[in-house]
């Protein structure tokens, strides 16, 4: 009776033993920059980093003027009233860093907003790539983190994805 159990057992390993494992990789920023969605929203990215720049230019150009202008009268005013002129400054300076991290953070936002349905589609798609090609693993690289040190044309799903993604 105990060896039909060593038997099986031994049975049972070497048919796990020989399940195959294969496991692929994708680039998902390079994905992301090369599929056309993912264009469209760096594009859109860009113009509302522009927007935003210009604002801030705008501010950072009057608050320069402001320090500037207290700078030349500084010999002309009294000693109140140049603390009072650079207590301003300050007040201008705090709204100015406010309005950075403002835009700073409403850029962020924008880009989560716009990445999420991306990324959303983007799983689904390896999701099905790796049943098709019957993978047990997929990981994610990126080229600032390279995990994977070498894999074939076949287990690098990143131009498939990309396909997909376009279609």
């Amino acid at each position: 009776m105990k060896t039909i159990y060593v038997l099986i057992s031994l049975m049972l390993a070497s048919t796990i033993a020989h399940a195959e494992f294969k496991m692929g990789f994708v680039d998902t920023q390079k994905a992301i920059q090369e599929s056309k969605a993912g264009k469209k929203a760096k594009t859109e990215m860009e113009k509302e980093g522009a927007k935003k720049k210009k604002e801030l230019d705008k501010k950072k150009t009057d608050i320069e003027k402001m320090r500037d202008d207290i700078e030349k009268k500084r010999s002309v005013l009294s000693e109140e009233a140049f603390a009072k002129r650079g207590q301003e400054f300050q007040e201008e300076m705090y709204k100015f860093q406010q309005s950075v991290t403002k835009s700073q953070n409403e850029l962020q936002k924008k880009e989560n907003e716009l990445l999420a349905p991306i990324a959303d589609k983007m799983k689904k798609i390896i999701e099905k790539l790796a049943k098709e090609r019957k993978m047990s693993m997929v990981i994610q690289t990126n080229p600032v983190q390279q995990n994977v040190v070498y894999g074939t044309a076949e287990v690098d799903l990143t131009s498939a994805v990309i396909k997909e993604m376009d279609k």
